[in-house]
C-alpha cells in the first residue's frame, strides 16, 4: 500500500506530461580471458540513461548524472552501499562463470557470464514488473518468472542450476518484495530527482532523403530525445509494417550532443506518391509529425554525371576555340611587329631617319 500511495503522488507530480513506463535496469558482467578490459563491469540505467558506473579495476560506484548525486538526501551512504553490492555481485558472478564453464565441459577461452536485473513502473496505471536474468556467452541461462516466482531455463546445461535456485524459497519471496517494492520506490526517487532531464521531450527535425532516382527514398529524423521512438512509412493511411518489403527501418542512434536520430527507408513507389507519408512517434508526446512524400521535397547530393560530361565536353571546345582564335591573333601579332614600317605608310618616321639608296 505504502508503494502505491508513493508512486499515485508521484503520478500526480508529473500530471503535466502523457504516459510513460519508467525503468530502472542494471547490467552485470563478468568475463575471463578477455584482453585490456575489467573481470567486472556493472552499469545502472534509468529511462534508458546512463546513471552510474562501476568496474573492477576501479572498485568505486560513481554518479555518472549530476541528479544522481540527490539521492544521498535519501541515503547519505548510498554510494557505499552501491559500492558494497557491486563487489559483492562481483564475487558472485565470478563464482558462477566456473559453474557455468563445467556444466558447459569448457577448460578455457573467453567467456561472458551476465545478470540483468530492475524494474518498470507505468505512471498511469501504476503497474509495476521485474526481472532478473542470467545469460551465458550471449545466450539466455536462467530467467525469474515474475508471475509464477520460478526460475525457467531454456538449456539443459542450467537445470541443476535452476532446481537449486526454486528450492531456496525464502529469497525467492524477498526478491518478490525487492523488485515489487524497494526496486521501484528507489525508481521513484530516480524518476523525482532527474523529472527535468528525464522529462524533457526534444523533437527532431524530419527530411526526405534520396541518394540517386533509383533509390530507396528514406525519412530521417534527427535532434528528438528521449530514445523512446518508432518511424514508419503509411498508405492510405495504413501502417507499412517495418517488415513489409517496402519499407525497412533502421535502429536508433546516438548524435553527439546527446540527443538521438533513426531512419526508415522506403521502396521507391510504382505511382500515387501522395498517398503516403513518414510518421515520426515520440513516447510522451501525443502530436505525431507527419511528412507526406512530395518530390519537390527531396534532397539528394546526386550528380548527373552524363550532363556534367557534356557540361564539360562543351567547355572544352568553347576553350580550344578561344586557344585556337588567340594563337591566330598571336601570330598575327607577331608577324606584324617582324615586318618593318612602310615609308609611305608611316608618316611618323622621318626621311633623313631612313638608309640612302645611293650611299
Amino acid at each position: 500500500m505504502k508503494t502505491v500511495m508513493i508512486l499515485t503522488l508521484l503520478a500526480l507530480f508529473l500530471h503535466d506530461t502523457t504516459a510513460v513506463i519508467h525503468t530502472m535496469e542494471f547490467f552485470s558482467t563478468l568475463s575471463s580471458e578477455v584482453p585490456d578490459f575489467p573481470e567486472f563491469v556493472s552499469v545502472g540505467m534509468v529511462d534508458g540513461i546512463q546513471a552510474d558506473y562501476y568496474d573492477s579495476n576501479m572498485m568505486e560506484v560513481i554518479p555518472k548524472q549530476d541528479w544522481m548525486n540527490k539521492i544521498t538526501e535519501y541515503r547519505d551512504d548510498y554510494w557505499e552501499w552501491e559500492t558494497g553490492n557491486a563487489l559483492t555481485h562481483q564475487q558472485w558472478l565470478k563464482a558462477n562463470i566456473e559453474v557455468a564453464k563445467q556444466r558447459f565441459n569448457q577448460t578455457g577461452g573467453v567467456h561472458v557470464y551476465q545478470l540483468m536485473q530492475g524494474c518498470d513502473w507505468d505512471d498511469e496505471t501504476n503497474e509495476v514488473n521485474g526481472y532478473h536474468q542470467f545469460g551465458y556467452d550471449g545466450k539466455d541461462f536462467i530467467t525469474l518468472d515474475m508471475k509464477t516466482m520460478t526460475y525457467v531455463t531454456p538449456i539443459p546445461q542450467a537445470v541443476f542450476t535452476k532446481n537449486q535456485l526454486n528450492s531456496d524459497i525464502a529469497k525467492l519471496r524477498y526478491y518478490q518484495y525487492y523488485y515489487t517494492h524497494e526496486c521501484v520506490y528507489l525508481l521513484w526517487k530516480f524518476v523525482s530527482y532527474g523529472k527535468d532531464y528525464l522529462m524533457k521531450k526534444d523533437l527532431p527535425t524530419v527530411s526526405l532523403l534520396q541518394k540517386s532516382p533509383s533509390s530507396p527514398i528514406t525519412c530521417h529524423a534527427t535532434g528528438f530525445y528521449p530514445n523512446r521512438a518508432v518511424m514508419f512509412w503509411r498508405k492510405d493511411g495504413e501502417e507499412l509494417h517495418k517488415l513489409h518489403k517496402d519499407a525497412h527501418q533502421g535502429e536508433i542512434l546516438p548524435n553527439p550532443d546527446g540527443s538521438f536520430q533513426m531512419s526508415v527507408d522506403l521502396e521507391l513507389p510504382s505511382g500515387d506518391w501522395e498517398k503516403y507519408e513518414c510518421v515520426f512517434q515520440l513516447t510522451g508526446v501525443k502530436e505525431d509529425i507527419i511528412t507526406r512524400l512530395e518530390k519537390r521535397e527531396i534532397k539528394t547530393n546526386y550528380v548527373d554525371h552524363t550532363n556534367t560530361i557534356i557540361g564539360n565536353v562543351s567547355g572544352v571546345l568553347v576553350v580550344l576555340a578561344l586557344i585556337i582564335a588567340g594563337g591566330g591573333y598571336l601570330i598575327r601579332k607577331r608577324r606584324t611587329a617582324k615586318r618593318p614600317p612602310s615609308p609611305a605608310s608611316d608618316s611618323g618616321v622621318e626621311q633623313s631617319m631612313l638608309p640612302n639608296p645611293s650611299s
